[in-house]
């Protein structure tokens, strides 16, 4: 198990960035939490297995999401086993 922590810039606050994510998320085998920053950037926290992991950023990637994203950093870590679901921040 592992954890990722994406940061997305862009147009990415405002445009139902998290609530899409976390539609999203239903189709993977994944628990985490998405959230704005004061910044202005959303940060993705998963944890699932790598390939699993991959498919859902590819996923986000891919989605009706792509035009909004500017920039996309990814971390990655060992899984915390503290996630459970995938939710909303604030």
């Amino acid at each position: 198990m592992e954890r990722v922590t994406a940061l997305y810039s862009g147009r990415v606050q405002g445009v139902g960035f998290r609530f899409t994510v976390r539609q999203l998320a239903r189709g993977y085998d994944v628990t985490g939490t998405v959230r704005n920053l004061p910044d202005g950037r959303v940060e993705l926290i998963a944890e699932g297995a790598r390939a699993e992991l991959k498919a859902f950023l590819d996923g986000i990637a891919t989605s009706e999401l792509s035009g909004f994203i500017a920039k996309q950093q990814d971390t990655w870590s060992p899984a915390q086993g503290n996630l459970r679901g995938f939710a909303i921040g604030h």
